[in-house]
Parts: C-alpha cells; sequence; structure tokens
C-alpha cells in the first residue's frame, strides 16, 4: 500500500474531523470548532499540519504548533492522531519523522505531546521515542441530573461577605473595560495553574479574538466574583456543539480572596446553570498536583473518569 505525507489542506478538514473523533468518541468535535481554533492563532508562532493518506484515503494526521501559553521559541507541542483500524502499520511512525524533519529548521530543544492513558500503543508509541511522563490530568464528570444542591444550602448568601457578588459576562459587558478585566484577572490566575512549562499569557488581541465569537463561549455562564468592583474570581462554562454536555474551563480565585469559599460558590452557580439549561453532564480537566481544586470537585460530587498523560522530549539545553 502507497503512504504519502503531505502538508495540510482546508479540504481535508471532514477527514480530520473523523480522525479526531474516532480518538476520542467520548469528548466529540466539531468542524466549525477546529476551524475557529485553526483560524484564530497567533500569526508569530508556528503552527503546521501534516496528513497521511494511503490509497487516496486519509488515515492520520501530524500537528505540531508553539504554546500560546508557556511560550518559547525553540519548544513544541506535537499531536499525532491515527483511524484506529488504520494502527500499527507504520502511518503514526512516518508522521512522526516527518514531523522531526519538519521541526529541525527551528533547532528544538524540546517536544511535548499527550494523549490518554487508556489506548496502550498510543501510550508505548511515545515512550518508545523517547518521551517521557512528567504530569498527568484527570478528566472527571459530574451527573447533573443526580446533583443534590439540598447539603450546601443557600450557600451563596452567606459564603464570603465584605460585598463579595457573583456576576455574570453577560452582566458586565456594559462596562467599557470589562474585556481588560477580564484578561488581566485570568492571566493572572493562569500564573498559579500547575503547568509542564512556565506560563506566558496570550497578546491581548489573542485572548479577545479568540473569546469574542468562539463558537463555545457562553457569556451568560462566565461567573465572575466582585468585590468592591474588583475582579477577585472566576468559573467558566462552555458549550459543545458535539454533545448536551458542558466544560467546566478555568476556576479560580486571587491569592487575596481565596479560603474564603469564593471557588465553591462559583462552582455552584455552574453546576444551577447546567441544571437550568438541560445539560446532562459537566465535565472537567484537573491536574493531578492540583489538590485544592480536586478536593472542591470531589466534594461537589465529580467522579474521576480518565487520565490524559503529559510527555516531553528533551533534546537540548534551555
Amino acid at each position: 500500500m502507497i503512504l504519502e505525507i503531505r502538508s495540510f489542506v482546508p479540504e481535508d478538514y471532514p477527514a480530520l474531523l473523523e480522525i479526531q473523533n474516532a480518538i476520542d468518541p467520548e469528548n466529540p468535535t466539531t468542524l466549525s470548532e477546529i476551524r475557529f481554533q485553526d483560524e484564530h492563532r497567533e500569526a508569530d508562532k508556528v503552527f503546521a499540519r501534516l496528513v497521511a493518506r494511503r490509497n487516496g484515503e486519509i488515515v492520520g494526521f501530524a500537528t505540531y504548533a508553539h504554546f500560546t501559553e508557556g511560550f518559547h521559541p525553540r519548544k513544541f507541542y506535537v499531536d499525532i492522531g491515527v483511524l484506529p483500524r488504520a494502527r500499527r502499520q507504520g502511518v503514526g511512525s512516518a508522521l512522526y519523522e516527518a514531523t522531526f524533519h519538519s521541526l529541525a529548521r527551528y533547532d528544538p530543544i524540546r517536544l511535548r505531546s499527550g494523549t490518554r492513558e487508556d489506548p496502550p500503543e498510543a501510550v508505548a508509541f511515545l515512550r518508545k521515542r523517547g518521551f517521557v511522563e512528567d504530569m498527568r490530568d484527570w478528566e472527571s464528570w459530574l451527573d447533573v441530573g443526580t446533583f443534590d444542591p439540598a447539603p450546601f444550602g443557600d450557600f451563596e448568601s452567606w459564603f464570603v461577605g465584605g460585598g463579595v457578588e457573583i456576576r455574570t459576562i453577560a452582566d458586565l459587558r456594559g462596562d467599557s473595560d470589562w474585556l481588560t478585566k477580564f484578561y488581566e484577572m485570568k492571566s493572572d490566575l493562569e500564573r498559579d495553574v500547575p503547568s509542564p512549562e512556565p506560563y506566558s499569557p496570550p497578546s491581548f488581541e489573542h485572548f479577545r479574538t479568540t473569546l469574542v465569537g468562539n463558537p463555545n463561549f457562553l457569556p451568560d455562564a462566565n461567573f465572575i466574583a466582585l468585590d468592591g468592583g474588583q475582579w477577585v474570581g472566576m468559573s467558566a462554562l462552555w458549550k459543545s456543539e458535539a454533545g448536551p454536555h458542558l466544560w467546566v474551563g478555568l476556576t479560580g480565585v486571587r491569592r487575596t480572596h481565596r479560603r474564603r469559599g469564593i471557588a465553591l460558590a462559583l462552582k455552584l452557580r455552574s453546576i444551577a446553570y447546567a441544571r437550568a439549561c438541560g445539560a446532562t453532564t459537566l465535565r472537567t480537566t484537573n491536574n493531578s498536583n492540583n489538590r485544592p481544586m480536586l478536593s472542591i470537585n470531589e466534594r461537589l460530587g465529580f467522579k474521576r473518569h480518565v487520565a490524559w498523560i503529559n510527555f516531553s522530549k528533551t533534546l537540548g539545553e534551555e
């Protein structure tokens, strides 16, 4: 069988969608979601994709890119996916070799990749090529229909005091500076999230363009904690175009306001929203080292679902 590796072209999107959904059918995506992410990348950062065609059919892809949050000019993320029925036939190996060759021009010092823990062949593929596990993220799900809010009472009415209130982005967009305040707070909170690479915030323009117009953005489900007008915490829900579930994005509270129950209150507001809109599950991913957030999720009834393993391959010195 003839295997061809070539650059990705827009006509390949339907095949890319098929492969991605075959790899992770529990978390399906849509063409509009993939295209939005591709079309709103920072122009000054590397991004490229290859496809593998066998007898005229696209059976795999490889993507490599700079990190948007955690940028280093010589560090890259590599993602390789192959249709399940085409695995163990040299497709992934050919894509990896082509990707490695393409990256050589940038003189990379580190490559990163990741996979779910449950396809053992994917884990073995990376380890065979010198990748080493250095962090795990746990995906957790909450069954919204069976969630019982009774044990928490009217938590929001007393959880902080001192003038702290919860609003939504939909409420706050009347403030001409809302986007700047959102960007500054989110950048501050992200610095405390465990990450395999040092955090660096994206540009404000990139933040703006990837938020406004995003098909998954829910202004009325991005909850903001305010203390006398200061933005001190957040919990964001994102919709999925391909399923009846919602994703929990960043939940965090500024250091000055922690240990006052704000994060739990924000989560409870998110669950109430999910119940009201008929979502079946809330899904989130937390780093295995993020014990404070894991504890909150466990208290609320989130059940650990699957681990995503982060791998790195060091090629040179910093």
